[in-house]
């Protein structure tokens, strides 16, 4: 599982994950252009840290909990927290409100950022003449069949680990933020 970009591989996340990146992005952006405008380059520099502490926290609690599934395994991604595993290490999915994996090492894995249970079911209309199926239904039914046809090779061990990009642009935010007080204060 070391190849994070194998054929077949499927990212399962939030729907609502890359709607608040993305806005809270240009929000950000119109925020730092603003203070460009008004105050100038110096004093942007001066806020950014902080606009961009809001931006890593919409991130981290919205868009990098995720599962990602492959033909030798999962990678579940809960806010910081990565879990990563091979088919032969699963006992058993269920989608709960949202989906979780049963581990052989007796744990089970609550999954933020993967499929979830919808609301009713709606209705069909008029013109449709066969009921919806929830998309968190569809996507467990996904899980499930990759899960049954994996080979008995995809067998890597339960690793956890943290999501180190995300912990860098953290310090580095955080050195950025200390280093705007302390210009602040200084003049």
């Amino acid at each position: 599982m070391a190849d994070h970009k194998s054929e077949g591989a499927r990212t399962f996340r939030a729907s609502s994950g890359p709607v608040a990146l993305v806005i809270g992005s240009a929000l950000a952006l119109f925020l730092l252009g603003d203070a460009v405008a008004r105050a100038g380059w110096g004093q942007m520099l001066l806020l950014a840290p902080w606009v961009l502490l809001v931006l890593w926290v919409v991130y981290v609690n919205s868009f990098a909990s995720s599962v990602r599934i492959d033909d030798d395994g999962v990678i579940v991604q809960n806010l910081l927290r990565r879990i990563e595993f091979g088919w032969q290490r699963v006992r058993g999915v269920d989608l709960r409100w949202q989906l979780v994996f049963s581990l052989d090492e007796g744990k089970d894995l609550p999954c933020y950022g993967g499929p979830a249970k919808a609301g009713p079911l709606r209705m069909p209309s008029r013109g449709d003449g066969e009921e919806k199926v929830p998309s968190g239904v569809r996507a467990l039914t996904e899980i499930e069949e990759r899960w049954q046809a994996a080979p008995d090779t995809a067998d890597a061990p339960i690793r956890r680990s943290w999501d180190t990009r995300a912990l860098i642009a953290l310090a580095v935010i955080v050195v950025w933020a200390v280093f705007a007080v302390l210009v602040a204060n200084a003049g």
